[in-house]
């Protein structure tokens, strides 16, 4: 079986060139022909993707050697699947990566790029119904896309909060009728990520502030990261100048919205023509404060994670779904394709 792990020794050897030549801070890349990325998203086009296509206006995965198309997603524990299939790169949970990495390690990617280093998870009730807190769970019917990241750790939380899941019904059902099966008392409540929930249900005409309950896996101790940047295997140890480029890229992007919201906002517009522009920034800004602002990053910088507080996270996953290994953090996540310190960010907001 090939090692799953990725050596830090070829990483180095491989990169050690092209970050020697490293030049106003984007890797030297040959440009004799561009390198053809697929990446898929979590979700359809919206504001929080602003960074990646901002990237691609702006040239910087082209300054790279990197041709990218960037596909939307269904899911973001679909998209560590898709990355281990038919996609180079994807913006999936690496809660779902370490399932992977345990079960397959053969077959799992690696996380290069750690975004969302607060927990998103939650399930969502109507704020005048009965269930006020984890507890009032039990007997309900919840709901949720079969690859919705939250729903896949449920188990995580319902030990956690010290609920009994055998009374608790679970139903599946598109990621687009969510805030419809909820509102219309189909169900008890809904899993899914607070941001996208509370935005989209915004959009359908609801008033998340006065109609929606968030229970949100971090009140019960759940502290683990969520999305990142993953990559094919292969790539990272065959193209790692490609990755270096591709993650540069991404952090230049991100600052770039950081500075001009709106500017990020229009680029997603160029894809999608239909979003709404202010609930995207809305969107947007609060994903920057509330899932990707932990207060780590002022220590580590955007990107990179605090090994022990990762390392109990991978532990975390494996209790909680009886996995048969534990992965190391070097099967799950590599720094190695970060932004030299002086290029990543400690502050977002």
């Amino acid at each position: 079986m090939t090692n799953p792990e990725l050596s830090r020794r070829n990483f180095l050897q491989k990169t050690a060139v092209a970050s020697a030549a490293s030049l106003f801070g984007f890797p030297n890349i040959l440009k004799a022909a561009d390198t053809k990325l697929k990446m898929v998203l979590n979700w359809r086009y919206e504001g929080p993707q602003a960074w990646y296509f901002l990237a691609q206006d702006r040239g910087y995965f082209a300054k790279a050697g990197i041709d990218i198309q960037i596909d939307q997603g269904n899911g973001s524990g679909a998209a560590v699947g898709k990355v281990a299939g038919i996609y180079d790169v994807g913006f999936g949970d690496v809660n779902a990566l370490i399932q992977l990495a345990a079960q397959k390690p053969e077959e799992a990617p690696v996380c290069v790029y750690q975004l969302y280093n607060t927990p998103p998870f939650t399930i969502a009730v109507l704020k005048d119904g009965p269930i006020k807190t984890a507890k009032d769970l039990a007997g309900r019917t919840l709901g949720g896309a079969p690859n919705d990241g939250a729903l896949k750790l449920f188990s995580i939380f319902s030990k956690g909060a010290g609920i009994d899941t055998s009374n608790i019904d679970i139903v599946h059902f598109q990621p687009n009728m969510r805030e419809q099966m909820l509102r219309t008392k189909q169900v008890d409540g809904v899993f899914g990520y607070v941001n996208t929930i509370r935005f989209s249900a915004k959009l359908s005409g609801m008033d998340p502030d006065n109609d929606l309950r968030f229970i949100n896996f971090s009140d019960y101790g759940i502290d683990l990261y969520s999305n990142g940047i993953i990559v094919n295997r292969e790539l990272a140890v065959d193209k790692p100048e490609i990755v270096r480029g591709l993650v540069h890229g991404i952090n230049r992007g991100i600052s770039d919205v950081i500075a001009d919201p709106n500017a990020g906002i229009a680029a997603v517009a160029k894809r999608e023509g239909l979003i709404n522009r202010r609930v995207e920034k809305e969107r947007l800004l609060a994903t920057l404060e509330f899932e990707m602002n932990h207060p780590e990053i002022a220590t580590h910088g955007l990107g990179a994670i605090d090994e022990e507080r990762f390392s109990g996270a991978i532990d975390t996953v494996v209790e909680a779904y009886g996995l048969p290994r534990t992965p190391s953090i070097e099967e799950i996540y590599t720094p190695e394709f970060l932004p030299p310190e002086s290029d990543r960010l400690y502050k977002l907001l």
